[in-house]
């Protein structure tokens, strides 16, 4: 079953159609207990995730505290990936260039205290602790499809809300034209970083009017609880019609710009990574074909590949922000 809300016609599931309602209930119902006192428990979330971060295979690391009940914003009934899946199988370069080595690493990641800093042409330049964007806004479970250049992708529930809630309560002056996202980088907590693989810090951007675009996401968690240090704690960005590099992870700064950012891919390799980095079946990598996509967890002798989807199939939400533009010029 399909909902539509909005004045963006956005299309969702309902609960009951990703999971069993009796175990979607009960998780709701222990979300709704801890609201009532989030500012005190939000901490103790925290406390609990990093107690348990350095799992190889870890487990939920409890409840996000003050997430609202409702399932908005989400575009897809598609089953989401296995939590394990989505939780060992990761892109972190600041933790090792194999898909498993950030579950492994990133136990070493400290996310506390965590600020960040929202600075450039804004109005209202400030530093955000974690629990000042926690309040922030209401947060919302969305069940968005990852794509990755490497030809994978899962479909993972994220906690959070719309960047353009933080966006507004910066007021971007009039010249500002994209936002840069700035990650972190600690060679003490990152073994990663010793690597040449990439400069660091890993910066991300997005023009302006795609960070406001309701479908893009500051995530906290993901499938309820709190986030995980591999996939991005304590906060991290979610651009579901992009690539998955795009979605900078363990956010520090939000930086408004007038110029577009030298991101971290497009400085490294930029015949291979263009600054859009949409996803696009038609504009292939240099070195393989984008036309079809691996689900993670359909490994099976027979399963098959999936066709590829414009924009990761969110191309009636966000098409028209590229409206005119040659987007196999910028890819």
């Amino acid at each position: 079953m399909l909902i539509r809300t909005g004045k963006q016609g956005f299309e969702h599931s309902i609960p009951s159609d990703i999971t069993p309602r009796r175990v979607y209930q009960q998780r709701r119902d222990l979300i709704r207990l801890m609201a009532a006192g989030a500012s005190g428990a939000v901490l103790a979330a925290w406390a609990s995730r990093d107690a348990r971060a350095s799992t190889v295979a870890p487990g939920k690391l409890g409840a996000l505290p003050g997430m609202t009940s409702r399932v908005a914003g989400a575009t897809t009934i598609e089953k989401p990936t296995d939590y394990k899946d989505a939780s060992t199988y990761n892109n972190y370069y600041e933790f090792g260039t194999d898909k498993s080595d950030p579950a492994r690493n990133a136990g070493t990641l400290n996310t506390k205290p965590w600020t960040v800093e929202v600075s450039g042409l804004v109005r209202k330049p400030g530093k955000y602790t974690l629990e000042d964007l926690l309040r922030l806004s209401a947060q919302e479970e969305r069940i968005y499809r990852l794509r990755c250049v490497e030809g994978w992708s899962m479909v993972i529930p994220w906690v959070g809300y719309s960047v353009s809630e933080l966006i507004k309560r910066a007021e971007p002056a009039g010249s500002a034209k994209y936002v840069e996202f700035v990650t972190q980088a600690d060679r003490k907590t990152m073994p990663g970083i010793s690597s040449g693989v990439l400069s660091w810090p890993y910066v991300e951007g997005l023009r302006i009017d795609e960070a406001m675009h309701p479908l893009a996401m500051l995530a906290f968690g993901m499938y309820g609880e709190v986030l995980p240090n591999q996939n991005g704690a304590p906060v991290r960005l979610v651009v579901p019609w992009k690539y998955g590099f795009k979605s900078g992870k363990s956010i520090v700064r939000i930086n408004f710009t007038d110029r577009e950012p030298k991101t971290a891919w497009n400085v490294a390799a930029p015949q291979e990574y263009g600054f859009y980095s949409n996803v696009n079946p038609a504009v292939d990598h240099p070195r393989w074909s984008q036309a079809s996509e691996r689900r993670i967890g359909e490994d099976g002798l027979f399963a098959k590949k999936r066709k590829t989807l414009m924009f990761n199939g969110y191309e009636a939400q966000v098409g028209q922000l590229y409206a005119g533009m040659d987007l196999k010029k910028y890819y």
